[in-house]
């Protein structure tokens, strides 16, 4: 388990900022207590200082999974947000949207939500834009890309895809013996 390099950083920095924008200093500094992110096997997790000092005296071959994934490098260096950290982005997430419960299911099985599906989007949501996809309770889903902007949205016919699908909760269940 290593810090991340400056281009390393660059790049799981700029992935979030698609999502949170300016709120990646409240993840780094919390009321309680330091976060850091580590590289760990290709994989960035996000731990506290104080678990980064007990994870230091165990051997880095047992070592499984040191903090919560937030994702991991692919072997283009290109960074991959995971699932896991859904936690962590939705509530600082800048842009939102909604799905009705009829297209709930069809998102949590890997599928874009279509303008059929769509509930409520945040106004101003640029195109391309990340988003936190959320059921009309307000419990976060996953997270994606927009394919339209607001404006767009409200012009398109019902079975154009809104937003790409990235990542959903539907996950845990489906790549269980990857996920870590």
């Amino acid at each position: 388990m290593r810090p991340l390099t400056e281009a390393e950083t660059r790049a799981v920095f700029e992935k979030l900022a698609k999502y949170i924008g300016e709120n990646i200093q409240l993840l780094v500094d919390r009321p309680d207590g330091t976060y850091c992110f580590r590289l760990h096997r290709d994989r960035v997790y996000y731990l506290s200082e104080k678990l980064l000092k007990l994870a230091a005296s165990v051997p880095r071959d047992s070592l499984v999974a040191p903090g919560t994934c937030f994702g991991k490098f692919t072997k283009s260096q290109k960074f991959r947000l995971s699932v896991t950290a859904l936690d962590f982005l939705a509530p600082y997430a800048k842009y939102k949207v909604w799905v009705k419960p009829g297209s709930e299911q069809s998102f949590l099985y890997g599928n874009h939500v279509l303008k059929s599906g769509l509930g409520r989007i945040t106004e101003n949501t640029a195109q391309y834009q990340g988003v936190v996809v959320y059921s009309m309770a307000d419990v976060p889903l996953g997270f994606g890309v927009a394919a339209k902007s607001t404006q767009e949205c409200r012009k398109v016919d019902p079975l154009a895809i809104v937003v790409f699908h990235q990542a959903d909760v539907g996950e845990y269940v489906r790549n269980e013996d990857t996920l870590t």
